[in-house]
Order: C-alpha cells, then sequence, then structure tokens
C-alpha cells in the first residue's frame, strides 16, 4: 500500500470519527432540549387546567382542585349520541401509589375516575376490566371512587364488561356497578383475601446466617421470615384475614342483592367461568363489548351514547421522574422488601 493511500485511509478514519462524535454531542444536546421542554410542559399543567375550554377539558368545574379533577387529555373514542360517558381500563394489579411500578394501570384509573366525577357532563362509565386483584385498600379505594361517581349526580350510572380474568379484588371493584357483564371466556370471583411470605430459616441456618431482631413486643416481628410463625400469632393474623373477608363476602351480598348465607360458600377463592357467575347471581350477564355500550345507554335512559376516553399528558420527564404509575419507578431494594419481607393483605387470584 503506498503512503498515500494510508494517509487518505487515515483521513478518513479520522473524518467518520469526528462526525461519530459530533453527533453524539447533537444527540444529547437534543435530549437535554427536550428534557427541558418537557419538565416546563408538566409544570405548566394547572395553568393548561384553567384553560379547560383550549385543552378538551369539557364541562370540568374549574374550581375542583388539581387532585380532584386531574388533567388528562380527553379523546373521542366511539359514538355518536348526545349523552357523554368514559371507558375507563383497569389493568395488572391493582396497587396505588409511588411504589406500584411492577403494577397495572390503578393509579391511572383512579384518575380517571375523578376526573370524570367533576364533569358534569359525564353520565355514565364503562369499566374495561382485566385484572387478577391486588391490594386491600388499593382495591377498596377504586371501589369508594366509583360510588362517589355516581353520588355526585343523580341518574350515573357504571357498566363494568371484563376481559380474560376480573378476580378477586377486580370483582370487588365491578361491585360498584350498575351492570357486570363478562365475556363468554371470562375468569371472575375468586372471592377471598390472601396473605403470602417466605421462611428462610432453615436456608440461613445451612448459609451461616444469623438473624438479628431487636423489638419491643413479642409479636412486632411477625412473619420474620428467619423464624417458625409461633400458633398463637398464626391465629391473630387469621383474624386479621377473616375480618377482611368478611367485609368482602357482606359488599357481595349488599351490592348483589344476595343473602349472605347465600354468597359464604361461593366466597372461597375459587373462579367460576361466566356461566357459572351468571348462575350464581356474581355477575348480570355475558357479552361484548358492543352490548356493553347497549347496557349503559339502556341504564342512561338514551338511544346511543358517545364514548370519551382519558389519556395521561406524559413528558420525557415523566419517565425519569417519580410520578405515580408513570415513569421508571424500578427499585431492586423496595422490590426484594416487598416480595420477601413486606407482607401485605390482598383480594388477589394466587395463580
Amino acid at each position: 500500500m503506498s503512503e498515500n493511500q494510508e494517509n487518505t485511509k487515515k483521513g478518513r478514519g479520522c473524518g467518520f470519527g469526528c462526525m461519530v462524535l459530533v453527533g453524539l454531542f447533537l444527540g444529547a444536546g437534543l435530549l437535554v432540549a427536550v428534557m427541558l421542554f418537557g419538565f416546563l410542559g408538566a409544570s405548566s399543567l394547572p395553568q393548561e387546567k384553567r384553560l379547560a375550554g383550549l385543552f378538551h377539558l369539557h364541562g370540568a368545574e374549574a374550581d375542583a382542585g388539581e387532585d380532584e379533577a386531574p388533567y388528562m387529555v380527553e379523546t373521542w373514542s366511539l359514538g355518536h349520541g348526545d349523552v357523554k360517558v368514559v371507558r375507563i381500563p383497569v389493568e395488572g394489579m391493582i396497587m396505588l401509589g409511588e411504589s406500584a411500578w411492577y403494577a397495572g394501570n390503578a393509579n391511572t384509573a383512579l384518575r380517571s375516575i375523578r376526573r370524570a366525577t367533576h364533569d358534569p357532563e359525564v353520565e355514565g362509565l364503562i369499566l374495561e376490566i382485566n385484572s387478577g386483584g391486588g391490594g386491600i385498600t388499593d382495591s377498596d379505594i377504586i371501589y369508594k371512587a366509583l360510588l362517589d361517581f355516581k353520588s355526585a349526580q343523580p341518574g350515573r350510572a357504571v357498566v363494568s364488561i371484563m376481559g380474560d380474568i376480573a378476580a378477586s379484588g377486580a370483582y370487588y371493584i365491578a361491585l360498584a356497578s350498575d351492570h357486570i357483564m363478562a365475556h363468554p371466556t371470562t375468569l371472575t370471583g375468586s372471592i377471598g383475601v390472601i396473605m403470602q411470605s417466605y421462611n428462610f430459616k432453615e436456608l440461613a441456618a445451612k448459609l451461616g446466617i444469623q438473624d438479628v431482631t431487636i423489638k419491643s413486643g413479642a409479636n412486632k416481628d411477625m412473619l420474620n421470615p428467619f423464624q417458625e410463625v409461633k400458633p398463637e400469632q398464626r391465629e391473630m393474623l387469621q383474624k386479621v384475614i377473616s375480618a377482611m373477608h368478611d367485609r368482602f363476602v357482606t359488599l357481595v351480598a349488599e351490592n348483589r342483592k344476595l343473602p349472605k348465607e347465600t354468597v359464604a360458600p361461593l366466597a372461597d377463592g375459587r373462579v367460576f367461568i361466566a356461566d357459572e357467575a351468571v348462575r350464581n347471581r356474581l355477575i348480570d350477564s355475558i357479552g361484548y363489548n358492543e352490548d356493553a355500550l347497549v347496557k349503559i345507554a339502556e341504564l342512561l335512559k338514551t338511544d346511543a351514547v358517545k364514548v370519551y376516553r382519558y389519556d395521561e399528558q406524559v413528558t420525557l420527564m415523566d419517565f425519569f421522574a417519580s410520578r405515580p404509575g408513570i415513569g421508571m419507578h424500578f427499585d431492586l431494594k423496595r422490590f426484594m422488601q416487598e416480595s420477601a419481607g413486606d407482607v401485605k393483605l390482598m383480594f388477589r387470584w394466587s395463580w
């Protein structure tokens, strides 16, 4: 190879490398600019909310707080009726709060219900449920939010349409509906409460790991994974489980207008196929999304409805900031604690 050819090759290599460096520099600058723009956009949401008429927040009350009527983009989904209805998906694990990074869309579902509650034009909700349940309190909060939606304005109605699964806490939420509909292939029910933990005592002994726990009382470390559960502690926990289970059974009886004695034998944690659920009066009918639209129109005494959906206003900053249900909240330490150490009462189908 001649000296000129070698110099030409080196020159090309340097030029390509410089181009790569310039590209990386420009890309980094663009990323920073987008993040800054996203931050400024997110910080302007309260102002946008006050300008509700310009941002698709039809009928929203101007005096409602940000948490009562959160800013969400409203989009016409389907239908051409005069009565306004909002469709709200409830998917995945039902868990609320900052720690719910591995959960479903429970945070968004709750925000959507509250958003609809403070819009006087919204007369009905269609819950599209596809969940195996989740936290007890989380499920109860969403259930109460649905009751608040109906009580805030006379004549409102809620219809639930179940997908693959609507069990335990998801069924608990559906109890607030005026009509519960399942697909022919839906599994529902699983009325019950579960508390799970792990015991590492034998494994720890083999590895030479010792438990060091300093506590104020004999029961302060119940379900310590490095100690056996004492019979009296198991009895205490069972009383808590039984109390939560009784509340679940009571709500099923009240909302489904069934004697509690009829519900109790069905509330052993089993799941039901759609036909069985209808026969046991746990749900009202079997159908598809089109049938849910017909039912909500019937309940609202109209021929047709116009259905909207709410979308979160997400900026690039949300993927790095701490916003419930949105962004990157991966925390390995927290996950390990919630998986092994921290014990939660759950309305969840233990599949």
